[in-house]
């Protein structure tokens, strides 16, 4: 953790943010005191992954050796028209 005055931070903002974006936390003091912490923010991953490619529970559980398209077609075949 880097600990700097609020002057300091003031005319170090932007090399006190290059800090944090490499994963350091700064703390800034006013008159000897901290008043603030400056961290980084972690990336929300589930907001950059589409819905589509998120892991889900399945609804069903199907018995293992099921074929869906076997049984669509045994339906198909057995339809009178």
């Amino acid at each position: 953790m880097h600990t700097i005055s609020l002057s300091e931070f003031r005319a170090n903002a932007s090399a006190m943010i290059d800090r944090v974006e490499q994963g350091e936390t700064v703390r800034i003091l006013r008159h000897g005191k901290p008043v603030a912490e400056l961290v980084g923010v972690k990336p929300d991953l589930s907001a950059r992954v589409p819905s589509y490619k998120r892991p889900f529970e399945p609804l069903l559980q199907l018995p293992p050796g099921y074929s869906a398209v076997k049984t669509l077609l045994d339906e198909r075949d057995s339809a009178p028209w």
